[in-house]
């Protein structure tokens, strides 16, 4: 199932396990979640004043959310592959978009001089991030992501070192 930006929940007892497992490490305040309950439900639960931040969503796929991945037509995928960076999945939002909003939420954390916190999102968001931190901009960013497998699990730790 393709789905990036629409609001799917997470069983609570995965909530639950995950509040139980991370409670005692974190969170490292402040804490910012992004506005999806799969992620806002485990920010609540860990702490009554995570700020949420919509810059943190996934990705939008557009026409994509929600349908099973078969039934996205091959060339429309296919030319997504051929240029992961720009080309708007099912019309919505480029991985560039993303990582441009991505970028901005890092931006405003080192302007405010943020040299520690907690940030509950997306597998996406925090590949992206991961890269934002590492000092790449936005294009470099979306082509690192695009470019790097991934198995980040929900309520996984990941964590970028200072600067």
């Amino acid at each position: 199932m393709c789905y990036g930006r629409t609001d799917v929940a997470v069983a609570p007892e995965d909530t639950a396990a995950a509040v139980a497992r991370l409670r005692p490490l974190l969170p490292v305040a402040p804490l910012f979640t992004s506005p999806l309950q799969r992620c806002a439900m485990l920010a609540h639960s860990l702490s009554g004043q995570a700020i949420v931040d919509a810059r943190l969503s996934e990705i939008d796929f557009g026409s994509w959310e929600m349908r099973p991945w078969d039934n996205i037509a091959r060339d429309e995928v296919d030319a997504w592959a051929a240029d992961v960076v720009h080309y708007r999945p099912g019309g919505g939002e480029s991985v560039l978009q993303m990582a441009q909003r991505i970028a901005h939420f890092h931006d405003a954390l080192v302007l405010q001089r943020i040299e520690r916190g907690t940030v509950i999102c997306h597998a996406g968001s925090i590949r992206l991030l991961a890269a934002r931190h590492r000092g790449l901009d936005p294009q470099a960013m979306a082509l690192h992501a695009a470019a790097t497998p991934h198995a980040i699990a929900y309520g996984e730790i990941v964590v970028l070192p200072g600067v």
